[in-house]
Parts: structure tokens; sequence; C-alpha cells
């Protein structure tokens, strides 16, 4: 298993270098997040024995079955919806959470960070593509929400933006969506907030996702699957 996956993760790294050479971009501007939904943990040691990658977990309680099991070293990111009922336990077990989307999650969070005595590191989660299935601000809501952040929430510091791209067989058809995350990024920074993240991209698209600015990759299925 261990083999397999080493020759993946060699194989999706060259992909991601490719693609930010493309762009004229450095590769080492692009971190790879290890989606691990799903996966068993002998599995995730796999991965981890090729490298200090950063796991990325859709739901909180699914990490919180794997984190015991696993070195304590390793850096979870939150990369699902997060209800405000789990703020406390994603506070205490996530490293960045990426689908901060509305002012009641950052009220959430902000208690549990109080209650943690912790800072935590967010970016918010935009519905670039306005998909009714998907969570998100819609792009005009993220500099209300950014303000309201500013004046109200001191333990919230906001990293960037994410997005998730409708699935199509054909990834130069979602370069719109990835596209219209860094110009709302671009926008926002000529408002005077610093976003220095996209997280952006995934098996299906993430060759373009970093064509268009991402600096975080969520990658499962071409990892553990090929």
């Amino acid at each position: 298993m261990e083999s397999a996956i080493r020759t993946r993760l060699t194989g999706v790294h060259q992909r991601i270098e490719a693609a930010a050479r493309r762009a004229g971009r450095d590769p080492a501007g692009v971190q790879l997040i290890v989606v691990t939904k799903n996966r068993s943990v002998d599995e995730i040691r796999a991965v981890l024995a090729c490298g200090r990658y950063c796991l990325g977990e859709n739901r909180v309680q699914e990490a919180l079955e794997k984190i015991p099991q696993l070195p304590a070293d390793v850096v979870w990111h939150l990369i699902g919806h997060l209800q405000r009922n789990k703020a406390k336990q994603a506070v205490r077990h996530f490293a960045l959470i990426h689908s901060l989307d509305s002012e009641r999650l950052a009220e959430a969070l902000q208690c549990a960070a109080e209650t943690e005595n912790r800072i935590v590191e967010v970016l918010l989660e935009i519905n670039v593509s306005g998909e009714e299935s998907k969570f998100g601000l819609a792009p005009d809501a993220a500099e209300p929400l950014l303000a309201a952040i500013g004046r109200s929430f001191d333990r919230l510091r906001v990293r960037g933006l994410m997005t998730m791209a409708p699935l199509e067989a054909d990834p130069e058809s979602v370069r719109p969506v990835f596209r219209g995350l860094r110009e709302l990024r671009d926008r926002l920074a000529t408002n005077g907030y610093s976003l220095p993240h996209l997280s952006m991209g995934m098996t299906n698209d993430f060759e373009v996702a970093v064509e268009e600015g991402a600096t975080m990759v969520r990658i499962g299925t071409a990892i553990f699957e090929g």
C-alpha cells in the first residue's frame, strides 16, 4: 500500500509543479492537503510515511475517531461544512477551518476560542458557482462578514478564501470559478484585507486551480485510488 501511495503522491506533486510553472508561479507556494474522508487509519499512516502532510477531514466526528490513532504532531484541517454545535471540538483539534460561512458560525467559533484560550485560523467559504446544493457565502457577502469579524471576533484570523467548483468532466469548464475566487480576493485586498490563501481545487480540477492561483489544493482520490 505504501509503495502505491508514494508513487501516486509523487505524480500529484509533479502535476502541481507543472501547473504552477505554466502560470509562472513558484510550486513551493502550493500546499497539498491530503483529504482523508472515508480513508482508513492504515491508509493515512501510509501517507504519513511518505512525508509530513497536512490532513483534511470533512467531518469533525470522523476526525475525532482517527486523531487518537495517529501521531500527535499531525496537522489537521477541517475542509467540510461545520455545524455550530461542533465548534468547540473544531477549535480544539484543527489548525485551519476552511469553511466559515456565516456570522452565527463566527460567533460560535469565537466563544469556543475564548473557552480554549486559542486564536482560530479560518478561511471564508465562498459559493462562487452559485449552486444551491453547496454551502458558502455569496461573493458579495464576503466583505460584510470580514468587517463583522474585524469588529467583534478578536479570536478569529481570516487567512483567505475557499471554494468548491462543480464536478465537471472537463476541468477547463470550471476555470471561471477559480478565477472568480482569485479576483474576489484581489478586490478585497484593495480594501485592506490581507487574504494570502486560496483553498481551491480537488482531484478532478486541481491543475486548473493552481494555474488560477490556488495556494492549497485538497486531494484524496488521486492519492488513494490513482
